[in-house]
């Protein structure tokens, strides 16, 4: 990184400077952490519930910080005064450090001028992350969220990490409340913007899934009129919000065997797919080996498709991808023969059902029995006890062939009802618990699901699987 003072200046005006001084050498990256070595840094200090980085300017400047910039309502003028004259840098006093921090990642993304890939979604927006990190790979190096880099602190930090030698830069955008995507859209000012659905992830929060839908349509506020918006072809409610917002171009994808059930009305998909085992199959372009199973990540494959072909990366260069997905998510493991479908990261209704679908999938046929652990979902609000008994329900039709509930009281009793008749159901009260119930029932042949929201930390069952199976094959 290169930031010049001059546009620091036309952000924030002039700085607080000891008498006599000039500004060091130019910004060279970005930090709120004072700890290390902070040779030419531009140091943030973040305010959060139960930390307050004001504490550590002088520590910052002492570590070799080039300028700072802090929150008017935490530190007063002879604090400044003392920091300015006592060897600090250049100081610029802002009424939100936060802000000020997405306005230096807007004017970095501004600077490079790299293509801007932005993604959000009630479920599988990482994994679409790591399938349109993949497919933009033919580019050059690709930067992209990390972990649980999708929020007001996390989305700036992402843009941040890019340099001169980035090729694209994917932003994965998630929400707690309204107007937080909208920050972050105009944070990293897209080219490209994904919405992979609009679900019942943070009901609980928002009330209702037309809300969740104007806070995910809230990615088009930063995406210039030159823009591009790409969608799941299909959705009513989808289009509604869209509607309200947004006035440029959508590309929007299908399945092929879904898009004859879609509502009269709704926009037909320009990307169309047909699944065929392991393959996706473009109606207008080549055969694609899927990267990871289950018809859920054929349709986020058809997002990566569409927003690697508006960034000039033709279909043909996609038949290889390699996708390295987080831990708990989409991950295979074979414990003394016993197959583990590990998604214990987190969970939504959508989710929890498409991971179902995974399980029980024809195309996924093992030689014995099928296994589902299922924990809470959480931020469902007044909806939780019926999406739980749904997600249940849902188990039950399916034909498993056993189910183990590690939830809260109202919401076990909701999903041991819709889930009776299988021929084999338990609740257990820890994540252990529900391993040592499935070793009872589990042999050579098996395959298991693991799913719940991250609160549960289901991924704790798996040493004790591991412990009773063998290690992982």
């Amino acid at each position: 990184m290169l930031l010049p003072f001059e546009p620091l200046r036309q952000l924030w005006g002039e700085p607080l400077m000891a008498p006599g001084t000039a500004p060091r050498a130019p910004i060279r990256r970005v930090s709120t952490d004072s700890r290390g070595d902070l040779a030419g840094a531009l140091f943030v200090p973040l305010v959060g519930e139960r930390f307050d980085g004001h504490r550590f300017v002088a520590d910052a400047f002492a570590a070799g910080a080039a300028a700072a910039v802090v929150q008017r309502d935490r530190l007063d003028g002879s604090a400044l005064a003392e920091l300015v004259t006592g060897g600090g840098g250049p100081i610029w006093p802002v009424d939100d450090t936060l802000a000020a921090y997405q306005q230096l990642a807007r004017l970095w993304r501004r600077q490079l001028g790299l293509p801007v890939v932005a993604v959000t979604g009630s479920a599988g927006k990482t994994t679409t992350r790591e399938l349109i990190r993949a497919a933009l790979a033919p580019l050059g190096p690709v930067v992209a969220s990390s972990g649980n880099e999708n929020n007001d602190v996390g989305a700036p930090l992402t843009v941040l990490k890019a340099d001169t030698g980035t090729a694209a830069l994917v932003v994965e955008m998630g929400m707690r409340g309204l107007g937080e995507i909208d920050r972050l859209s105009r944070c990293a000012e897209p080219d490209v913007a994904v919405i992979t659905n609009i679900g019942t992830a943070h009901i609980g929060r928002l009330g209702s899934r037309e809300a969740i839908g104007q806070a995910k349509c809230e990615i088009t506020a930063g995406l210039g009129p030159e823009g591009v918006l790409v969608i799941p072809a299909g959705d009513p409610l989808l289009e509604q919000s869209l509607a309200r917002v947004w006035r440029g171009r959508v590309v929007r994808v299908a399945l092929e065997d879904e898009a004859a059930d879609f509502p009269a009305g709704v926009p037909a998909a320009e990307l169309v797919g047909r699944l065929d085992g392991r393959s996706l199959i473009l109606l207008d372009g080549p055969n694609l080996p899927l990267p990871l199973e289950g018809r859920h990540n054929a349709r986020n494959l058809l997002l990566a498709v569409a927003v690697a072909r508006e960034l000039g990366v033709p279909a043909t260069a996609l038949a290889d991808l390699a996708v390295d997905l987080p831990g708990g998510r989409a991950r295979r493991l074979t414990l003394g023969g016993v197959e583990l479908l590990d998604e214990t990261y987190n969970a939504s209704p959508e989710a929890m059902l498409a991971a179902l679908e995974l399980l029980a999938a024809p195309e996924g046929a093992c030689e014995g029995r099928r296994y589902a652990v299922l924990g809470t979902m959480l931020e469902l609000g007044e909806r939780s006890l019926e999406l739980h008994r749904q997600v249940a329900g849902r188990a039950r039709a399916l034909g498993l062939d056993g189910l183990v509930i590690v939830a809260a009281e109202a919401e076990a009793q909701a999903m041991l009802a819709a889930a009776a008749g299988l021929p084999r159901l338990a609740r257990a009260a820890t994540p252990e618990e529900a391993a040592t119930v499935l070793l009872d029932w589990l042999e050579p042949g098996d395959r298991v699901l693991l799913k719940a929201s991250r609160g549960v930390a289901l991924e704790r069952a798996i040493a004790v699987l591991e412990a009773g199976l063998g290690p992982a094959a």
